[in-house]
């Protein structure tokens, strides 16, 4: 689909847009393939907090740069915490990008984070890139998530909205530097994974 054929979103957020069941099924399907290309090449890992707390979701990353959490902070690296390279973006996912975002430049990241069941995401923002212009490009595969947006201020008002597979979040403009995350799945509710669970992929410039 080209720009000028692209719809308007079906609903935003708090200046979140969301494009509803954006990836047909069999995109879905061709996308979580290449996902799991992505996972044999990068396993697949639990980070920490700088605080030494495990987060709830496990992730890996995909392109030039990958985004990790230890005792040493939050930051980008060129290497997986076991030392390999990020394999490429998977090629649907910049389809994804390349169709929303505009400016002709591709994302340097693309975290893959696998929320099981009981997994969360706290309200938080996305800055630890270098420049805010670029928006935040996001995919939901498999069961349904319960996002949630505020401002760019902690506290204050916030709307949800449930996510389904196939659905997309481009976070940019005065929602680039929103606090987001996720409060809770519902399992079972997609047949696109082997079992329960959410698959979510964030494309974001780093430099």
């Amino acid at each position: 689909m080209t720009k000028s054929a692209m719809p308007d979103p079906t609903l935003t957020l708090r200046g979140a847009a969301l494009y509803r069941g954006w990836l047909v099924p069999e995109a879905q399907a061709r996308l979580v393939a290449e996902v799991r290309a992505v996972v044999a090449a990068a396993p697949l890992f639990r980070p920490v907090t700088p605080s030494g707390r495990a987060m709830s979701v496990r992730m890996t990353s995909a392109g030039k740069l990958g985004w990790v959490s230890d005792r040493r902070g939050y930051r980008y690296e060129p290497r997986h915490p076991d030392g390999m390279v990020w394999p490429p973006v998977p090629e649907t996912a910049l389809g994804v990008w390349r169709a929303l975002v505009d400016g002709g430049r591709d994302p340097d990241c693309c975290l893959v984070n696998f929320y099981e069941p009981e997994a969360r995401m706290g309200m938080h923002q996305d800055r630890d890139e270098a420049d805010f212009d670029w928006p935040v490009v996001s995919i939901s595969l498999g069961d349904e998530a319960l996002f949630r947006v505020g401002s760019t201020s902690r506290g204050g008002p916030t709307e949800s909205a449930w996510l389904q597979s196939g659905d997309v979040i481009v976070l940019g403009g005065a929602a680039r530097l929103a606090h987001h995350g996720v409060d809770r799945l519902r399992p079972g509710s997609s047949r696109l994974l082997r079992g329960p669970g959410r698959i979510n992929l964030t494309m974001r410039v780093v430099t």
